[in-house]
């Protein structure tokens, strides 16, 4: 009987030649992926469009609804000069890798209709993506989409081997949207209420100065 026998080098060969295809074949697979992502939601608000955009338009107003913004309560945040729109950006930082650091920059607003922001990852990973706001209005209230959209380099599409951007990000859109929601009715219910209040002084005040001035009239007619 004949014994096949195989050399240490010829067999590490063929172990080198099966992981260099498999390399290949996993490069080719990576390069087939999408060059782009994009994940997109949108919510029904019953505020006039002025109102939500306000509430996205100001950083600092974001802590009241932002999916992010309680994942680390020591988290340090960093507002520059501007209050709100254009030029208006904000820094965070944080030791948890789920929240990580980073910058957004408001690079676009037309007001109640659009906003556009810079968002940058610095850490645990970099990363430049683009975040666009949409306000329509609606016959009751206003209808307002909110989507992250950027390119996808080489460790990004191995990424998106093992998990989908869209079922990742789109449920704390969609948790962001309704906590825009419910600060942005809330808001303008407010606004609607001091608005009555002011009306009906107004109104209280108008009342009482028109009976003061048949009061006067009526004084004036009897004298003598």
């Amino acid at each position: 009987m004949h014994v096949m026998r195989y050399e240490p080098r010829t067999m590490a060969k063929k172990i080198l030649l099966v992981v260099a295809a498999v390399i290949v074949v996993f490069v080719i697979v990576v390069a087939t992926r999408p060059a782009t992502f994009e994940v997109k939601r949108t919510a029904q608000i019953n505020a006039p469009a002025e109102v939500v955009f306000a509430q996205v338009n100001d950083f600092k107003a974001w802590s009241a609804w932002s999916p992010w913004e309680q994942l680390d309560p020591t988290m340090k945040r960093t507002f520059n000069d501007v209050p709100a729109g254009v030029g208006a950006s904000y820094h965070w930082a944080s030791d948890k890798d789920d929240v990580g650091e980073g910058n957004m920059k408001i690079t676009e607003a037309r007001p109640a209709e659009h906003l556009g922001i810079d968002l940058d990852f610095l850490k645990p990973f970099e990363a430049h993506n683009r975040i666009d706001f949409d306000f329509v209005k609606a016959t009751e209230g206003t209808s307002v989409t909110w989507k992250m959209s950027g390119n996808n380099n080489f460790m990004a599409k191995v990424m998106g081997l093992f998990m989908d951007m869209d079922k990742m990000v789109g449920p704390d859109f969609e948790k962001g949207l309704a906590s825009l929601k419910t600060v942005s009715e809330g808001a303008a219910k407010k606004a609607a209420d001091e608005k009555a209040a002011a009306d009906k002084a107004a109104a209280d005040d108008a009342a009482a100065k028109a009976a003061a001035d048949a009061s006067d009239a009526g004084v004036d007619a009897g004298t003598p």
